[in-house]
């Protein structure tokens, strides 16, 4: 007398563990969440890149189209060679932006330093550029006006 036994067999159920593990990797693979989280600082980069840039223009368009150097007694040069933006070294456009046309200083997502934003600025004649070199994914950051 057999008794009729229902359920999976051992090689069953491993081709169904080993089906859901390949499904699994490709899954894995697809959403690759360290190239997520790279566009994702990368967007922030050029968010800041644009803010940063339109509090500039905000402050010279406040005074006929020129960078007035007297920022709250402090005196700030919009750079002629690329200068990396600080807030205690290189240019510091804190005096001149924030309050009156930004919050607070943007910094860059991975930037660690309280002496840097991780962003540089260049002014070229009548047109300013605002990068970011610490951009991933070899994507140039950088935006001009």
């Amino acid at each position: 007398m057999r008794k009729n036994l229902k359920g999976f067999t051992l090689i069953e159920l491993l081709i169904v563990i080993g089906i859901m593990v390949v499904l699994a990797g490709v899954v894995i693979v697809a959403l690759n969440p360290a190239r997520q989280f790279a566009l994702a600082r990368n967007s922030q980069r050029w968010s800041n890149v644009n803010a940063i840039l339109n509090a500039v223009g905000q402050r010279m368009a406040e005074n006929r189209g020129v960078w007035d150097t007297d920022c709250n007694g402090t005196v700030v040069n919009l750079p002629t060679a690329t200068s990396q933006i600080g807030l205690t070294s290189g240019t510091n456009l804190q005096p001149c932006l924030v309050a009156d046309y930004i919050a607070s200083m943007v910094m860059d997502p991975e930037v660690t330093s309280l002496d840097a934003t991780g962003y540089v600025i260049v002014s070229s004649g009548t047109r300013i550029f605002i990068s970011a070199p610490g951009a991933e994914l070899g994507e140039t950051i950088e935006v001009s006006r």
